[in-house]
């Protein structure tokens, strides 16, 4: 279920709560009159299941709430009511199958900016990833590859492409192919600080590295554990079960690729590095392709539903 609270114009309030009350799977509804002091006007809450979510919102937006009032969205971890229980029934399909848009862009939009801290997060992922590497250390991989933050830009660009919204598209694409410059750069030079410190060396590099080999060495695999994992990725922002990000950001090699580039880049093996690109680039690409493809066949099959709980009367 999916808490709302919203300020609404005092001249709005019946248009909200016809609306409320007519939507399939709503629940809870609560009018405070002239409570609300910025903006001022009536605090309205209810509870909605999660499959009728972005149907109400829609409504909300449309009469205005969202520009001249307030409308703020919260997920419920536990309800312990008759009624909302018969609202969730009420509404067609599952909650975990449910995808609020609205919830999905804020989501992604915070994710996907490019800041300090994200940029921070890129260089250490991607430094621990070149100590990986050139130790031919699989944990180090693997810890590189849950602390990188790509993931975030990557769904960014894919939520704006099924949405249409050219801005995300822009900040998503700014902060992963940013991220990602500032991250090899960096870690180049910390190669060569390592490097000078014989902490690293091109011996290291040119070793076999069974267990790490792989992320300059693309093939189709890499291709195909890509679009699985976006789907995954995607699935898991969708239904709110971020816990399955973890299992994603550890199947793909964005991160390591990166930090292969750059610690080739500083020994001037070109050959290590442009295979390193090219395993990025096929990564980001399958990635993005299947969240695309994820979120178009989500919209799709909750289309064909919106006839049922669009505006459906109550019994």
């Amino acid at each position: 279920m999916l808490h709302l609270r919203m300020i609404v114009p005092p001249e709005r309030t019946p248009a909200v709560v016809e609306l409320i009350e007519s939507t399939v799977g709503t629940t809870h509804l609560v009018v405070l009159p002239g409570t609300a002091r910025n903006p001022a006007g009536d605090v309205v809450m209810c509870d909605v299941a999660r499959e009728a979510g972005h149907e109400l919102l829609n409504g909300l937006r449309g009469l205005r709430i969202d520009q001249d009032g307030s409308i703020a969205v919260e997920d419920i971890d536990l309800s312990l009511s008759r009624r909302a229980d018969a609202a969730e029934k009420e509404a067609p399909g599952e909650p975990a199958d449910a995808v609020i848009w609205e919830q999905l862009a804020g989501a992604t939009h915070e994710e996907s900016t490019l800041s300090i801290t994200y940029s921070a997060f890129m260089i250490l992922a991607t430094m621990i990833a070149a100590c990986g590497v050139v130790l031919d250390n699989a944990i180090l991989i693997v810890g590189a590859m849950a602390v990188g933050p790509e993931f975030g830009p990557l769904a960014g660009v894919c939520t704006a492409v099924v949405q249409r919204a050219p801005k995300l598209a822009a900040r998503s694409l700014i902060a992963l192919l940013v991220g990602f410059a500032v991250a090899i750069v960096a870690t180049t030079v910390f190669s060569l600080g390592m490097d000078a410190l014989d902490l690293f060396s091109k011996a290291q590099l040119d070793a076999d590295r069974p267990n790490t080999s792989f992320v300059w060495q693309p093939d189709p695999f890499s291709f195909v554990v890509a679009l699985l994992a976006g789907v995954a990725g995607m699935l898991s922002l969708t239904s709110s079960k971020s816990g399955a990000l973890v299992g994603v950001a550890i199947s793909v090699t964005t991160i390591p690729a990166g930090a292969n580039a750059a610690v080739a880049l500083s020994y001037g093996d070109l050959g290590q590095m442009w295979g390193s690109v090219e395993q990025l680039l096929l990564n980001l690409c399958g990635i993005m392709l299947a969240g695309v493809l994820t979120l178009y066949g989500q919209k799709l099959l909750w289309r064909t539903q919106r006839g049922r709980w669009k505006r459906t009367p109550k019994t």
